[in-house]
This record gives structure tokens, C-alpha cells and sequence, in this order.
């Protein structure tokens, strides 16, 4: 099987790469059993390591065992305000998806330094939401079951799971398919966060074949697939993926249903008290907090095992791949095996190597892996980027659990591997090189090879979600004086740094196959990226130190206080001047509005914080409300009415509708069929998604135009500006449309001062108003809110308000909503006058020709029926247009009151 057993063991200090080996220290008391003295004992049962000998012959196991956990780890700050306030964690741990879900890598250089075994602290994390809580108690009433296509459906404990199957105990490598995913990010963002080169870890883990099981379930003919499904809730169902039942059956890929992580009880991120283990695959294959097996025909119909863990076509950008549902269900691009990759840990990113002649050679090291039980038969490095190659050192502490004695067990379970070809886990490479061949070189390569002859890549292969990154792992060296530094391609997270991240800020092109290496002719065709200006928001003239319980006592709508970024402001003097209205400052009353405010506020707004800054929240008080993320109680009852204009609240995309070239209208599936959607005439909500990259909130408000009563459903008619060569499109929109069906989005309101109750009557921030014509004056998906009040006057019979519409648009494929409006018409036109204006008209067009000019407002609208209030004009639509109006409209003697700007 590729390299020797010789090579492997005939360094054994290199079984952990920290150099050093934890074994017990003493012979055991018996002659088959002691105590591990390595590792705590769990909360169910005590560890033990079961041998042949005698204790006056005693020898240490040949392989390794776990290091110790740490025991000063505790529930941190940052997880007290999360669904994951049960969780004990390790706070080295990198957080890559903000503070809640937990999604987590070790730092690279702590997670080598612990050797081949990872403890629990450090082992990395992939949680798509909350962490079930499952308490001590309950552990071994715990079930699960296996049904669908079996002749024999089984419900068993975790009591029964241990007391009537044999257990085995084996490490294995978990490896999740986005390592490395940020160097893919910062060539071109994916649809995935950025995990850096320490998304891999090793653990033993101890639990039952799975083949025994479904053995036992007994499978019928025809049976193709084993689907896993977990007990994370999600947004989108419970967290589920499958895998073939040949490969479950074959005892070489050692797929096993896990009680154990080196020895203790399953912690609450790795899936206690019981999940899937699949060694060789990515490590999304193996479901957590198991509950249920479903023997199937075909694939999983999970909605995370279609949209998550592929590698679509390099050609599909985010931007195609939500109109591809068909592509996203092909198997073909699901990833099983992982593909073979490393990493160099040693130099680390920053080290600096001192060049005063006391050291002659320095040590690079690093990991390698392969799947599918493939064997990395070679390691090799370059210093003149690919013209030559050194081979390297490997080691494969794995090996060494094949000399274990027959019968021997470990935390209960047999680990008589010796008979197994496949490989489950890492390596670690090395190489002694010149410190004059380092001096002379600019970076350092390398690329690993499997024993199916598979080699790592020269260059990336980009994929919408950014799964699967392997390409030679490149680290620059720097000569600074008298000494060398060492810079690795990227840092994980919103980390800076990285030699990947400075060339693209220099303008570098990271995909000419080069590194981004400037080529000739590029100089004149890249200029550096500007730094981001800083602005101003608090009052260096304050040192008022606010606590938590006085900052709550201003949670209500008279004197609302909102913090960002730490510091407290008062919005009491901005109620009614806030464009939006007095709920956009209410509804954040009490809260941590960083997200909120910073995602959807100017610069001039920024800087207008100024003036109601009143002082900065206390450290402990900061921490306790940076997580706005928390989610509600399972067994939290549905509201009658959808939206609040304090709490996110949950839809799921249902559908899209193209209804122009560029605009289409996204259907959301509220909470139940029966919920209302709880926005008054006139006023819009707010809607959120992530950015897939940073995990930065995306915020716009929106209109929907559903109908006042529509319950269960929400419709929301959206343009979708896409980048072009010239200029970036919308971030939400692009966004909105990239997302596939069935993913949920975020919804707060209703905002807004103006409501329109009905018969004429409106109110403006607050206050009444008696109207007697609208003129409504949009353009493009500027006829939303629009529409929502000229349908709400039309719809009343009884209701005497005039309506004058000037929609301008370019084309007449741009006219939204069109046939709606013209439906109007009929029996209104007393009341109800609609002129559509195109710039870019075709011969055939009868309308209106040019834009919404003077000329046309004073013909359409005329002069103002009254001076007391009769006549008021609703605007919405691009900014130019918006600007043109309130010219026109000034000069022909309107006031400021008597237009409204949504």
C-alpha cells in the first residue's frame, strides 16, 4: 500500500508531530485492564484499555493515546445569549460564522502542535445551528431507528445499542469539504464561509459497525442508499445526507455509528450521544446527534444533502446556480471521497527565522490526506515554484495501531485493525532544507500524492461553494533585514493577512496562473483597492460608562436607546425627522443595532450619530447583547400575525416568478397557512440574508405586493441588478435570486411613517391627514408601494380619493405590474387616471414618449385642488427621478409636506 510499514514506524517521535508521545506511565494493577490515566473518565462509564500481558512484562502500547483535554474550559460569554448556552468550549477556537451557528477551526500551528490526536478542545466544528441539549440522564435512553426499504424496522436505545453489538475503537481523520475554502474566497467569493487550512482534526472513536446494524434491519431488494438524519432543527428541516448502502456494508470503510471521542462521552459539538462516522468522506457525511437511518432507493431528497456539499461546474456562479435545481440534484456532483491535499504548518504564517548563522537547515512540516481509504504515498516540495522537487519524509502514526496485540481493546472497543488495507487519517510530512536554498528561493510549495497516482493541483478549481480546495499550498518568503518571514496564503475568518489577500488589494490577478504575479501588460490594467474611509459616530468628549439594566430601562418607544458597536445613542430627538419612520428607531430599542444600522445606513447618517451619542456600554454588558442571533424555543407557538418590528422572524422561498427579463417576484411561505402578514397600507419591511463570504448582514426594505389580507404567503416583486463589467449589481438582490427554493430569509416590520388607513384618511409620522388625490409619481420596481395604496383606495367602492399615476420606465418590457394597473381602469376611471411614460420606446408605442418631465406634470397633474392638505404626492423610484420630482414639484409652489418620498 504505497509507502512501507517501515517508514512509518521507524521514527516514532514523529507519531506526533509536537514531538512528543503520551503514554501511561506505569504497568496497570491487573493483567488485562487499567484506568486510562490520559484522559478524564466520562460521565457513564470509566475508560479503560484492555491488553494481553503481565504486568512484570508491561510495555506501553505502541500507539498513540489521546492527550489530555483541558480542564479549565467553560460555557464562554459569547455563547450565553445563544441557543448554545450548555456548551462547554475551548476559547482558542477560531469562530468563522460569527458568534452563533458554531462553526470553528483550530488555530493551524495549536491544532499541529497536539500531535496526531486531537483533543476535543481543539477538534474542529461544523454546526448548522443549535446544538441539541441533551442532558447526562438522558444519554443511554437516547433512540434511534432504521426503516424504509427493510423488512425488519428496528427502534433501539443506546442502552441496547451497547449492550447487544460488539464495539470498535479507530481513529479517524474528519475532514470538512471547505478546508481551505477562504483562499477560494479571496479569488472570487463562493457561497460558503471561509474556512483557512485547519478545517481537519483526529480523534478515536469508539461505536458499533454500522453494517452490523443494518445487517440486522435486514434490507430489501432494490436498496440502494443509507440516509442519516440528526436532531438539528434547522430552517429548512432537520440537518440529513446519505450515502450508498455498498458502502455502508463494506467492513474496509469502517462506516460506524460513534458513542465515544477518545475515550469520553460524545461532547454536545460532536454529536452527543450519538452520531455517524464515516472516514475517507468529507465530514459533512457524518450526521450528528443521530435519530434516524432510512434505507432508501435513491439519494437523499434532505434539503442540506442537495444544496450543500457539492462541486458544481467552475462555469456556475451563484448567480446561475439558483435557477439550476435540476444541477444541484445531480449525484454527480455530490462529494463523497475526499481528494488528496495538505498543507504546510511549519514555517507559520508570520514566523520569523532569524538569520545569525546558529542554524544551518530549518525544518518544514506539514499534514497530508487523502479519501476514500487511499494511502499518501508522497510528499514533495519546491522552492523554484514547480521546475524542481524534493521528496519528503512521511510519517503515518496510524500504522501503528496495526501492531496492536489480537483482542485488544480500547475505551471498550476492539482495535484489531492489522487486517484493514484502507487508510482512515492523516500524515505528517518533513523535510531538513539548506537555510542558504531558503534565502535564495521566494516561496515554498507543496503537493502531496495519493496511491491512486492522484497529485494535487498546480491551480484552483473554483466552484460556486467553494468544497474541495487542493491546489499546491503556497508560502511566501520574505527577506526583511536579517532575518526571513514566513506568509501563508490566507487566514481563516475575517482574519487579514495572508500573501492571497495582499496581492488582490495591489490589484494582482489571482487566476492568471501565476499566483498573481504581475505579467507583462498588466501594469497599466490593475490599480490598488482604496482603503475604506473611516467615519466618525462617537463623542470623544464622553466617558459615560452605561450599564445594562439603565440601558434597558429605555427599551420602549419614548426615550429609545440603541447601541452599536458598544457605544449607547439616544433616538429620542430623531423620532419624527428619521426617514423612515419612528419604528426603525424603536425597534431597535434595547438591542445591539450594530448589524442592522451599519448594513443599511449612508455615510452621512453615520456621521450624524454624532449628535445622540450619550455614552459606551460596559465590557460584560457588550458581550451579553452581541448575539441578536438567538433563536426561540422550539415549542414557541406561531403568531397570528407574521411580521414584528423587533424580531426577525423565519419565511421560507417557495418560488420565483420572472415577469420581466430582470425582475421577478419571490414567494415566501410564512410560519403556518393561516398567519397574517401584518403590514399596514403603505408601509414595507425589512429583509435580511447573510453574505455567504464575510457572514456580514445584507439588509434592503422592500414592499411586498400581496394583498392586505393574503395570509400564509408573502410576495415581494424585486429587480435584480446584476453586476456587469462596468459596475457591481445589488448585493441583496443578486443575492436574493442566487438563493435556492426552499432556504429561509429573514423578515422585521412594518417600518415606515407613512400609513394610509383608508377613505382618504392617512397618517404621517403619527399624525392625521385627510387626503383628497394622490399623485403618484415611480418608476421601475419603484411602483411597489405605489401600487399597495392605489389598490387599497381602488379596492374601497366608497373611497372618493383621487389617483393620478406617472410611471416612467425605459421600455415597455419594464413596466411592472402592468396588467394589474390597467385592470384598475375598469369601473374607476372617475377616480383613477394612469399614464405610462418610456424614455426608449419602440415605433409601435401609443403612450407617453421622453420622461416624467414639467411638461407632463403640469398637463396630468395640474395645480393643487386645495391649500389645506387635499392633494399629496407619493414618490418612488431611482434616485434621479426622485431628484426631478421635488425640483418640479417646488418650483410649481409645493411644499415639503405635501410630498412623501418612500
Amino acid at each position: 500500500m504505497g509507502a512501507s510499514h517501515t517508514e512509518s514506524l521507524n521514527l516514532p517521535s514523529k507519531a506526533c508531530p509536537s514531538e512528543r508521545q503520551i503514554f501511561p506511565p506505569s504497568p496497570p494493577d491487573t493483567d488485562r485492564e487499567y484506568t486510562d490515566s490520559v484522559s478524564e473518565p466520562s460521565d457513564t462509564e470509566t475508560q479503560t484499555l484492555s491488553f494481553c500481558g503481565n504486568p512484570s512484562t508491561w510495555k506501553p502500547p505502541p500507539y498513540p493515546l489521546p492527550p489530555g483535554p483541558r480542564s479549565d474550559n467553560t460555557i464562554l460569554t459569547e455563547d450565553l445569549k445563544t441557543p448554545d448556552n450548555h456548551v462547554v468550549r475551548d476559547p482558542r477556537l477560531i469562530r468563522l460564522t460569527g458568534i452563533h451557528p458554531f462553526n470553528v477551526e483550530a488555530p493551524l500551528s495549536s491544532l499541529y502542535d497536539e500531535g496526531f490526536l486531537t483533543t476535543k478542545d481543539l477538534h474542529y466544528v461544523r454546526n448548522h445551528g443549535a446544538v441539541p441539549n441533551v442532558k447526562d440522564p438522558e444519554i443511554m435512553d437516547w433512540n434511534f431507528t432504521i426503516e424504509g426499504m427493510v423488512d425488519n424496522p428496528i427502534r433501539m436505545s443506546l442502552a441496547q445499542l451497547l449492550q447487544e453489538y460488539e464495539q470498535v475503537t479507530y481513529p479517524v481523520t474528519l475532514v470538512c469539504a471547505g478546508n481551505r475554502r477562504k483562499e477560494q474566497n479571496v479569488v472570487r467569493k463562493t457561497k460558503g464561509f471561509s474556512w483557512g487550512a485547519a478545517g481537519l482534526s483526529t480523534a478515536l472513536w469508539t461505536g458499533v459497525p454500522i453494517s452490523d446494524l443494518i445487517r440486522a434491519s435486514m434490507p430489501r431488494r432494490g436498496a440502494r442508499y443509507v440516509c442519516f438524519e440528526g436532531a438539528d432543527k434547522l430552517p429548512n428541516g432537520y440537518y440529513g445526507t446519505s450515502i450508498k448502502l455498498n458502502w455502508a456494508m463494506d467492513a474496509e470503510r469502517g462506516v460506524m455509528l460513534a458513542h465515544k471521542m477518545n475515550g469520553e462521552t460524545l461532547p454536545p459539538d460532536h454529536g452527543k450521544p450519538l452520531r455517524v462516522v464515516i472516514p475517507g468522506q468529507i465530514g459533512g457525511r457524518s450526521v450528528k446527534w443521530l435519530k434516524r437511518i432510512i434505507i432508501t432507493k435513491g439519494p437523499s431528497d434532505n434539503w442540506y444533502h442537495i444544496y450543500d456539499n457539492r462541486v458544481l461546474p467552475t462555469m456556475i456562479d451563484p448567480e446561475m446556480s439558483a435557477d439550476l435545481p435540476e444541477t444541484w440534484k445531480d449525484e454527480r456532483y455530490a462529494i463523497y471521497d475526499l481528494n488528496t491535499n495538505s498543507a504546510t504548518c511549519y514555517p507559520a504564517h508570520n514566523e520569523e527565522f532569524l538569520l545569525d548563522g546558529s542554524e544551518h537547515t530549518y525544518k518544514i512540516r506539514g499534514y497530508a490526506y487523502a479519501g476514500g481509504g487511499k494511502r499518501i504515498t508522497r510528499a514533495e516540495i519546491t522552492l523554484d515554484k514547480g521546475k524542481t522537487w524534493m521528496l519528503a519524509n512521511i510519517s503515518y502514526p496510524e500504522d501503528l495501531y496495526r501492531l496492536a496485540p489480537e483482542g485488544e481493546t480500547l475505551f471498550g472497543g476492539r482495535i484489531d485493525i492489522s487486517w484493514r488495507e484502507s487508510s482512515f487519517c492523516w500524515c505528517f510530512w518533513d523535510l531538513d532544507v539548506p537555510i542558504s536554498r531558503l534565502q535564495a528561493s521566494e516561496d515554498i510549495m507543496v503537493r502531496a500524492m495519493d496511491e491512486a497516482m492522484m497529485a494535487q493541483p498546480r491551480d484552483m478549481y473554483w466552484s460556486v461553494l467553494g468544497m474541495m480546495n487542493n491546489p499546491w499550498f503556497r508560502v511566501v518568503i520574505h527577506k526583511e533585514g536579517h532575518k526571513l518571514r514566513f506568509e501563508h496564503p490566507t487566514q481563516p475568518a475575517l482574519i487579514p493577512g495572508g500573501w492571497m489577500e495582499r496581492v488582490k488589494k495591489a490589484g494582482g490577478n489571482l487566476s492568471n496562473g501565476y499566483w498573481g504575479e504581475q505579467l507583462a501588460g498588466e501594469a497599466d490594467a490593475v490599480k490598488p483597492i482604496e482603503p475604506a474611509k473611516e467615519i466618525c459616530m462617537v463623542n470623544n468628549t464622553l466617558n459615560r460608562i452605561i450599564t445594562l439594566e439603565e440601558f434597558k430601562s429605555h427599551d420602549g418607544e419614548t426615550e429609545p436607546w440603541f447601541v452599536v458597536n458598544g457605544e449607547v445613542y439616544d433616538g429620542t430627538g430623531f423620532l419624527e425627522g428619521h426617514p423612515g419612520g419612528p419604528t426603525s428607531i424603536t425597534g431597535a430599542a434595547g438591542q445591539d443595532a450594530s448589524e442592522e444600522f451599519l448594513a443599511i445606513h449612508s455615510e452621512n447618517a453615520k456621521a450624524m450619530l454624532v449628535d445622540y451619542h450619550i455614552g459606551t456600554l460596559d465590557k460584560i454588558s457588550q458581550a451579553l447583547l452581541a448575539d441578536s442571533e438567538a433563536a426561540p424555543a422550539e415549542d414557541t407557538a406561531p403568531r397570528g400575525v407574521f411580521l414584528h418590528h423587533k424580531t426577525w422572524t423565519k419565511a421560507i422561498l417557495s418560488a420565483k416568478t420572472s415577469v420581466s427579463p430582470d425582475t421577478k417576484i419571490f414567494t415566501f411561505d410564512l410560519e403556518h397557512a393561516k398567519q397574517a402578514v401584518g403590514l399596514p397600507v403603505g408601509q414595507h419591511l425589512t429583509i435580511r440574508l447573510r453574505d455567504p463570504v464575510t457572514r456580514e448582514a445584507i439588509l434592503r426594505a422592500y414592499t411586498p405586493i400581496s394583498s392586505t389580507g393574503a395570509k400564509g404567503k408573502l410576495d415581494v416583486l424585486i429587480k435584480v441588478y446584476r453586476d456587469t463589467p462596468t459596475q457591481k449589481g445589488g448585493r441583496m438582490t443578486q443575492a436574493l435570486d442566487s438563493l435556492p427554493l426552499g432556504h429561509f430569509v429573514d423578515f422585521k416590520g412594518p417600518h415606515g411613517k407613512f400609513e394610509y388607513v383608508g377613505r382618504g384618511l392617512c397618517t404621517v409620522s403619527g399624525r392625521e391627514r385627510k387626503v383628497q388625490r394622490f399623485v403618484m409619481v415611480c418608476g421601475g420596481s419603484g411602483i411597489t408601494p405605489i401600487f399597495a395604496v392605489l389598490r387599497a383606495v381602488l379596492a374601497d367602492r366608497e373611497d372618493p380619493t383621487l389617483c393620478v399615476v406617472l410611471d416612467g420606465n425605459r421600455t415597455e418590457e419594464d413596466i411592472l405590474c402592468r396588467a394589474e394597473l390597467d385592470a384598475m381602469l375598469a369601473g374607476n376611471e372617475h377616480r383613477y387616471c394612469l399614464n405610462y411614460v418610456l424614455s426608449q420606446p419602440s415605433l409601435s408605442w401609443t403612450g407617453g414618449r421622453g420622461r416624467v418631465d414639467k411638461n407632463l406634470i403640469a398637463k396630468e397633474v395640474g395645480p393643487r385642488t386645495s391649500t389645506g392638505g387635499g392633494d399629496m404626492v407619493l414618490v418612488c423610484g431611482p434616485k434621479p427621478l426622485e431628484e426631478s420630482v421635488l425640483s418640479i414639484f417646488t418650483d410649481m409652489g409645493w411644499g415639503k409636506d405635501d410630498m412623501l418620498f418612500f
